[in-house]
């Protein structure tokens, strides 16, 4: 008989921690952002758009926040994957939500298990992938 250890989930506090990070960090760097969370289960656990992002902003951080956890990376380290060439080049899109592979999204650890991810959309990509970890590292 084996045993396993209950990691804790990803709470809805732990959320408001990750999109208070996030927006701090954008905003100490002038850029308006919308951030994402989702769950283990890919279910959308808060967002947030700052009133002067653009809309699709929050499509965006969506699907970054997907494609980190469906991948369990980070989607600035899976760019180069989807080239020509690359290991994901003909990954199939017929999934719920497509991804999206622009830097922004960092999937969420606990005891070395997912339990969610974040994502950023709103400035340029190498941005919103700073904004994603410095949240990150806020919950931590």
């Amino acid at each position: 008989m084996s045993t396993t250890t209950a990691v804790a989930p990803l709470t809805v506090q732990d959320a408001e921690i990750l999109l208070s990070a996030a927006q701090q960090a954008a905003k100490a760097a002038g850029v308006t952002v919308s951030v994402t969370v989702l769950d283990a289960g890919g279910h959308l656990l808060a967002f947030r758009r700052d009133d002067r992002a653009v809309l699709i902003s929050g499509e965006t951080s969506t699907r970054k926040a997907y494609t980190a956890l469906q991948l369990n990376s980070a989607t600035a380290d899976l760019v180069d994957a989807v080239q020509p060439g690359g290991l994901f080049h003909t990954l199939p899109t017929a999934l719920d939500r497509p991804l999206l592979f622009i830097a922004g999204g960092v999937p969420v650890h606990r005891d070395g298990r997912l339990i969610g991810a974040v994502g950023v959309g709103g400035g340029a990509p190498e941005q919103d992938h700073g904004f994603a970890v410095a949240a990150v590292d806020a919950l931590v």
